[in-house]
């Protein structure tokens, strides 16, 4: 009897001792999501801008591009864009905490970078193309006053 009593104070002890400390839970974020994405949009949007800068100065990468190969495209320059991604990283680490600004990057971001590399780079390839398909200036002018004769 003696032990059951003290079994049931010890419970109670215990129940009130882990009602007296509740489980902390993390905070939640309190970022203004909107606030957020003004400080984040430049950022993204010069990381990409980096990228398809670079992808369009280097040849192979160019050619990686122009098959659909964005991600090997990208993999060719991407360590000339440290310095743009390094800043969007830091930023997102300040705003959303320690080290979701990596998981971002590798994440997110990375998922629709094709996509943005595509709306940006197609148009130019497009361009191009139709360009490179036309004679010179100087020889078309050339041709048409031999025709001329």
């Amino acid at each position: 009897m003696k032990t059951s009593i003290l079994a049931t104070f010890a419970v109670l002890a215990l129940v009130s001792g882990a009602e007296a400390r509740p489980h902390r839970l993390p905070a939640a974020s309190k970022v203004n999501t909107a606030e957020a994405e003004k400080v984040l949009a430049p950022l993204r949007q010069a990381a990409t801008e980096c990228f398809a800068d670079t992808v369009l100065s280097n040849p192979k990468a160019t050619a990686e591009a122009r098959a659909g190969r964005w991600y090997e495209a990208v993999g060719i320059t991407g360590f000339l864009c440290r310095p743009e991604v390094a800043a969007m990283i830091q930023a997102h680490d300040r705003l959303y905490g320690a080290k979701t600004g990596e998981r971002y990057f590798k994440g997110a971001y990375v998922k629709h970078l094709d996509q943005q590399l595509a709306e940006r780079l197609q148009p130019m390839f497009a361009r191009k193309a139709v360009a490179s398909a036309e004679p010179p200036v100087e020889k078309a002018s050339a041709e048409d006053s031999a025709e001329g004769n």
